[in-house]
């Protein structure tokens, strides 16, 4: 602060459902890098385990007290004002600010304030936000891969190479697999705006391995690092396990146009770089083959990126002007509205992919909704956001924007719901800690900014997206 083949191949779509609530009997099922979000087979309601039910009040504010941190025993930064703030309900962060280090919590509130000219001024707050404590991040690594996607082809600057062509994978290493079409586009061809829509509406695994085997892993990571993330690492697909040497090598890549003529072969790519140095462990104890293994698990050639650079991100995707030109994703203003739209665009209001009622709005937006299938987002406002969960960690990236009382902010938070400390035992306390969690934190600073005085109302009409379907 990175085909020649004529016979076509269905690639069924599917989307990996979280882990049950936890329960006193133990089923293995390990994650393998899988990044669990809610899908068709979830069967996920939001437990509450605050005793105390009392409700928000839409008056209740808090007022920002002096900016000095907090004093902490470890090395992590939390500002005055969250913890006042989650201090004033105890009946939902009582035991998070307990127990914040067994937790993991991690917040970061930005304040945006408007000048008379319309142009944003942030002011950052943090809770416990320590950029070298190590948490899976899990499907929020997603964001960065679609970013630079949409990065690459502007790059290539090829005629009829855009985000639309037909993007055909092949395999032509071990662990790698091909795909031909897809069955949820209008003509059933592959491409990279399906892929980034699948992202950003239902976080799809599968999408995502597409675009990170179209980057390869060093094009992924040399661009980060060189945009000022320098402790980011993508390493591996998701939702498959496969050893380092087949997650260095991608797959062949071709782009055809309507007529079907090659515009772009891309041959099997495979990275050198070396990896950073680290030693992330997590745990107690984890699962192997069935097998308890007495001691943590090791991350450290897992997936990395830090609640403080997500957030960052998010922010270059938003309000890009605010970020130093160095640090921006190298993308059109076109590209910036259709990531957005995606990005706050909930399942049933798209066409393709077509999803049914099994995609509730809460689905993939974790703040301000929790897991719970009924709820729906306030009257007037959008999330701008990237979720991710797995290996007991809940993390969600977002920008939240309220069209009819002109309100915006960012709001980024990460949790780790495990009591156990078991790890890969498929066995998280999501529905009892971390959904709840999730929910009251957006809901609280929701209403915060509700209430709070503002000398000039955003302008949020670039926002305001035309969605495929309108509820």
């Amino acid at each position: 602060m990175h085909i020649k083949r004529d016979i076509l191949s269905l690639i069924t779509f599917t989307v990996i459902s979280f882990f049950a609530c936890k329960t006193t009997q133990k089923s293995i099922a390990p994650d393998n890098n899988n990044d669990n979000v809610i899908g068709v087979t979830d069967s996920i309601e939001i437990i509450d385990s605050i005793t105390d039910t009392t409700k928000i009040n839409p008056k209740d504010t808090v007022a920002v007290t002096a900016e000095k941190p907090v004093p902490q025993k470890d090395s992590s930064r939390t500002d005055a004002f969250l913890e006042n703030l989650l201090q004033q309900y105890p009946q939902y962060f009582d035991s998070i600010l307990k127990k914040r280090t067994d937790f993991k919590v991690q917040i970061i509130y930005t304040q945006i304030n408007r000048d008379a000219d319309n142009n944003p001024h942030f002011t950052d707050y943090y809770f416990h936000v320590n950029s070298k404590a190590y948490f899976y991040p899990a499907s929020t690594v997603k964001m960065p891969v679609a970013l630079l996607a949409l990065q690459r082809l502007n790059e290539l600057n090829i005629a009829g190479l855009n985000r639309h062509t037909t993007m055909i994978t092949e395999s032509d290493y071990s662990g790698e697999t091909a795909v031909y079409n897809d069955p949820t586009t209008p003509d059933g061809s592959p491409s990279v705006e399906q892929y980034i829509k699948k992202i950003f509406l239902v976080s799809d695994n599968n999408a995502f391995n597409r675009l990170y085997e179209f980057l390869g892993q060093q094009y992924i990571n040399d661009q980060l690092h060189s945009k000022g993330y320098k402790d980011v690492q993508i390493n591996h697909r998701l939702n498959i396990a496969l050893p380092d040497d087949e997650n260095r090598h991608t797959n062949p890549v071709q782009f055809r146009n309507a007529q079907g003529k090659v515009i772009y072969d891309q041959p099997m790519q495979y990275s050198t770089t070396p990896y950073l140095q680290r030693n992330d462990r997590l745990g107690k104890g984890y699962y192997k083959d069935e097998v308890l293994i007495n001691e943590p698990m090791n991350f450290s050639i897992k997936n990395r990126i830090s609640l403080e650079d997500l957030h960052h991100m998010l922010r270059s995707i938003i309000f890009p002007q605010s970020v130093p030109a160095g640090e921006r994703f190298n993308i059109t203003p076109e590209d910036y509205r259709f990531v957005r739209q995606y990005m706050s665009q909930l399942p049933q209001e798209t066409v393709y992919p077509p999803y049914d009622s099994l995609y509730y709005d809460a689905s993939c937006k974790f703040l301000l909704l929790g897991a719970d299938k009924k709820a729906m987002l306030p009257r007037g406002v959008r999330i701008f956001n990237k979720i991710g969960g797995a290996y007991g960690f809940l993390t969600d990236a977002a920008y939240i924007a309220d069209f009819e009382n002109q309100v915006e902010f960012m709001l980024s938070a990460v949790i780790y719901c495990n009591e156990d400390n078991i790890i890969n035992d498929g066995v998280y306390d999501y529905n009892t800690v971390g959904f709840p969690f999730m929910k009251y934190l957006g809901e609280v600073l929701y209403r915060h900014e509700l209430n709070r005085e503002r000398k000039y109302k955003p302008d949020l009409s670039e926002f305001k997206m035309q969605y495929d379907i309108i509820k």
